[in-house]
């Protein structure tokens, strides 16, 4: 995918706020790579977002969970978004409009994230047994270590939900995604470097997807498309505000 790039007088191809996002994700998906190889120790665990009734949640998760990766190609992608439209919009903003709005939409993207997964677990807990789901809150974690997972469906679920952390920038890059759209919404983008679209419809056509695929709840897909759609949200509501409070400054 390209796009037809903005250039303002003071164009950066490699701004500050960008960079040093790119390095501290490079450092943090490294440090996990030593970690689990030479110490056996998951940072994804400690760092990921965890849902608070799990004994792993800490508050800090909500900004950590953004700089933790699964996957080599999952880190790869991420920054590749994170550099394509971010470097744009930190030239546009500068950089303090842009680490907050980084900030603001990776952090927004994790509550999200949080909230539906509570009305998730509201609607299967009537369907575990008490002692299912004590077992699954004491030693639900180890028993998904070990490859395991009850035999029951919603506990299975259920134990999914609580005991595994979300992790990756995801959330902060649709947020990005979201605000080149509305910023730059005539810009060409290239999908496959071939087919041309309009940035505004790729943005409402991406959301509408995640939308879907969130709703359809595939229990084999490992995406957390609603802290996709999350990072959107917020990312709309923060530029909306600033929008409209330029206004009254003019």
């Amino acid at each position: 995918m390209a796009y037809e790039q903005y250039r303002p007088n003071s164009f950066r191809v490699l701004p500050p706020v960008v960079k040093n996002l790119l390095i501290l994700n490079g450092l943090f998906y490294l440090g996990t790579l030593v970690l689990q190889s030479r110490f056996s120790v998951d940072l994804s665990e400690t760092l990921g977002l965890h849902f608070p009734l799990s004994e792993k949640f800490r508050p800090y998760q909500l900004v950590t969970y953004m700089f933790m990766h699964g996957s080599f190609m999952h880190l790869f992608f991420n920054m590749f978004a994170l550099w394509m439209f971010g470097n744009v919009l930190e030239n546009y903003w500068g950089p303090k409009r842009f680490l907050i709005y980084y900030m603001v939409t990776g952090i927004g993207a994790g509550c999200i994230q949080l909230l539906v997964t509570y009305f998730r677990l509201e609607s299967l807990y009537t369907q575990v047994s008490p002692e299912d789901l004590n077992m699954i809150l004491s030693k639900g974690s180890e028993i998904l270590g070990e490859g395991k997972n009850f035999i029951d469906n919603a506990a299975g679920e259920v134990n999914i939900l609580l005991n595994t952390a979300t992790i990756g920038a995801s959330g902060a890059v649709f947020g990005i995604l979201l605000a080149f759209g509305m910023l730059f919404p005539n810009t060409l983008l290239y999908i496959y470097f071939a087919i041309p679209i309009k940035a505004k419809w790729f943005v409402i056509l991406y959301g509408a997807m995640e939308l879907f695929s969130g709703i359809a709840n595939n229990p084999e897909d490992n995406v957390a498309h609603f802290a996709h759609l999350g990072g959107m949200l917020f990312g709309f509501i923060l530029i909306k505000i600033w929008q409209k409070n330029k206004k009254k400054i003019y």
